[in-house]
């Protein structure tokens, strides 16, 4: 049995991890739904790729540039399916830049 005070030498604040940071993504990678509520305790669905039993929240504006980039890439006969995902910012102001690899 684990006594308060090593379990509070211990905690670690779960950190929802994010498909920025993954170095890379393929596309054929399964996304899936999940359900989740705000402070105000109002539900949202969000979409997570798992990889090695990690779940990495995917923002819809990365699903929406890789559509972009997928649509721009078939128009020069490209199949690209390898993305890269950088965040800059926090909260509110995160911003993702998706680019392709090769």
């Amino acid at each position: 049995m684990t006594s308060f005070k090593e379990a509070a030498e211990s905690y670690e604040p779960k950190r929802t991890a994010n498909i920025a940071d993954l170095d890379t993504f393929d596309i054929s990678e399964p996304l899936e739904e999940r359900k989740g509520k705000d402070s105000e305790g109002k539900e949202f669905e969000y979409k997570v790729l798992v990889r090695d039993d990690t779940e990495y929240r995917v923002p819809n504006t990365v699903i929406e540039t890789v559509k972009a980039l997928m649509a721009a890439n078939a128009k020069h006969d490209k199949d690209v399916t390898t993305f890269a995902v950088e965040k800059t910012g926090e909260g509110m102001n995160t911003k993702y830049q998706v680019v392709t690899v090769e």
